[in-house]
């Protein structure tokens, strides 16, 4: 039972460090895209989730965003923020 536990977080903890194919450009004008980082929903938080969804979305921030949490209005064009449920899991992204 032990060995199971073992080998599936093993496995989990690996899936995410699978080689991702590098962005293509944004267009001019264009400082994030929450488009493609969609597929990042389900996901654990984490660093390497953080820099993956920087280098998709081309933002140069990131903001978590976690349930009831108080966060300014202002709107940033080159941020990206990921919305986060209880667990950590990333539930939305969005630009701004």
């Amino acid at each position: 039972m032990i060995g199971r536990v073992a080998l599936i977080a093993l496995l989990v903890g690996t899936a995410g460090c699978a080689q991702q194919k590098k962005a293509e450009p944004l267009p001019p004008g264009v400082e994030c895209d929450a488009n493609r980082v969609l597929g990042l929903k389900g996901k654990p938080r984490s660093q390497a989730i953080e820099a993956d969804a920087l280098a998709r979305s081309g933002a140069k921030r990131l903001r978590w965003i976690e349930p009831g949490s108080a966060v300014t209005m202002d709107f940033r064009v080159d941020r990206l923020n990921l919305h986060v449920d209880k667990a950590g899991t990333i539930t939305d992204a969005r630009c701004g």
